[in-house]
């Protein structure tokens, strides 16, 4: 559940995520992710908007996500990247017309226990090391399937381990030779099988790896997955769709010598403003980026001081002395100035050793959501 005593907000423009889902391709060849409450962004509302732009599946974490939107009347193939854990699970998958994927045999079996039919997807471990069969498994996965009464194989999925590295394109290649090599074997047995396994890097800058539906999500929201490598400008255009704004609660004057924060780990140089602000590691901004991070404080960055608190934290504000309470400061994305831009997850997560899809979740789902479109 968001919270409600932080007045951190999570703001998300839901038009950016459209034009971002127009740009990767025909809605029809995509299938896209929003497991995970939509990365932070709220399943419901980024659900609405892709139908709107005319998506025409989802891919989803579980099946208590599918039943929400089935209850939300969308109408799309589910498919559940999770699979089903539980013969609870297989019911509400069969009660609300939902896609199991399915990776290993004791799945396979609890799925043919099912008194329901069921149409299901084949998960081929390409490369990835995680979940999924090989293409050795086939015939006992034909065997298993032709001896129960209710399973309709319709896709082979597989996922890229790498495919967002460029200097790791043998490997991609590899995993595509593999998928193919399970999907063909697979389709000698089911001619009608469906074939899914690039993510959003193959949406920009793999075009052989479409087949016949493509997985994106982190470009969905807006994340360049070739930033910083040589095919960074395949991901040009795309567009964050999360800010998040904080307020200022009060700017006092710091005189040099004095410290700020637990640890004393600033002390000031010189006489300076120092805007305190309602947002911390409860809120999403990790307290690994004490020190290394910026916000946008009227369009302008200035520097993040001192520890990040549980839900506080400090800014410089020296640049602009008559900065007040009540003001916005933006810790991820908001209005910037001419020649300023705003933090992104990348900046952030680049500093922390981590990916966007971290802090997006976290930053989502910590703080209250606020929605516009435009």
């Amino acid at each position: 559940m968001p919270v409600s005593f932080s007045p951190t907000r999570c703001h998300v423009n839901l038009a950016a995520i459209k034009r971002n889902f127009q740009r990767l391709g025909a809605p029809g060849a995509l299938m896209p992710v929003i497991k995970s409450d939509a990365y932070g962004h709220g399943l419901l509302p980024v659900a609405g908007i892709l139908d709107e732009a005319g998506a025409r599946s989802f891919a989803i974490g579980g099946a208590s996500e599918g039943e929400e939107l089935r209850n939300a009347g969308f109408g799309q193939r589910l498919l559940l990247l999770t699979g089903c854990r539980t013969p609870d699970d297989w019911e509400t998958a069969a009660l609300y017309g939902l896609l199991p994927l399915v990776n290993d045999f004791k799945n396979l079996e609890m799925g043919a226990a099912c008194p329901h039919n069921l149409e299901i997807a084949i998960k081929c471990d390409s490369g990835m090391g995680r979940l999924g069969f090989g293409k050795d498994d086939i015939p006992a996965i034909a065997e298993k399937i032709r001896n129960s009464s209710n399973l309709k194989p319709v896709m082979a999925v597989s996922h890229f381990a790498s495919s967002d590295m460029p200097e790791d394109a043998e490997y991609a290649a590899g995993q595509m030779a593999a998928f193919e090599d399970f999907a063909r074997a697979l389709a000698q047995i089911f001619p009608a099988i469906g074939r899914s396994l690039g993510n959003s890097a193959a949406a920009l800058g793999l075009p052989d790896a479409a087949y016949d539906v493509l997985r994106p999500g982190l470009a969905i929201y807006g994340g360049n997955p070739f930033f910083g490598t040589s095919r960074e400008n395949a991901g040009a255009g795309l567009e964050w769709a999360m800010s998040i704004s904080t307020p200022i609660l009060q700017v006092k004057r710091l005189a040099k010598g004095q410290s700020v924060s637990y640890g004393r780990i600033f002390r000031a140089l010189r006489d300076m403003d120092v805007a305190v602000v309602s947002c911390g590691y409860s809120q999403g901004l990790a307290r690994g980026l004490s020190g290394r991070c910026d916000m946008l404080v009227r369009g302008r960055r200035v520097p993040q001081i001192g520890r990040i608190c549980m839900s506080m934290c400090m800014l410089d504000v020296s640049s602009m002395p008559d900065a007040a309470p009540g003001e916005l400061a933006w810790p991820l994305g908001g209005p910037a100035a001419a020649e300023t831009s705003p933090v992104d997850a990348w900046e952030l997560a680049m500093k922390l050793d981590t990916v966007p899809y971290e802090l997006l979740c976290l930053m989502g789902s910590l703080n209250l959501r606020e929605y516009e479109n435009n």
